[in-house]
């Protein structure tokens, strides 16, 4: 399993206190979860996201905020979905238990 499971990219700075608050609930869920904070565009951030082989990328911009839920990219999918942050968190901790079982 790859050392980040999943990173928080906030589509601007403005958001990246909702970014570190959504990593901070993961972490209590026991993800390995980091945001990228850096003052980049958010086409870059997804872009060096994948290069880093990171599966779940999860965007948090406005809308993500003013509805206290996630963006969820993952990799190789084009669709993106939009999550509560409980709901998210549920799928991927179950993820998580059945990879670890197979493993």
């Amino acid at each position: 399993m790859a050392p980040k499971q999943v990173s928080i990219l906030p589509v601007s700075d403005k958001y990246n206190a909702y970014a570190d608050q959504v990593c901070s609930e993961l972490k209590k869920q026991g993800v390995r979860a980091e945001v990228d904070n850096r003052s980049e565009k958010i086409g870059a951030k997804i872009r060096d996201a994948e290069l880093q082989k990171i599966n779940i990328m999860l965007i948090v911009g406005e809308k993500e905020v003013d509805g206290k839920v996630v963006t969820v990219r993952r990799r190789f999918v084009k669709e993106q979905e939009t999550l509560s942050l409980d709901k998210f968190s549920n799928g991927i901790r179950k993820e998580i238990n059945e990879r670890s079982v197979t493993n």
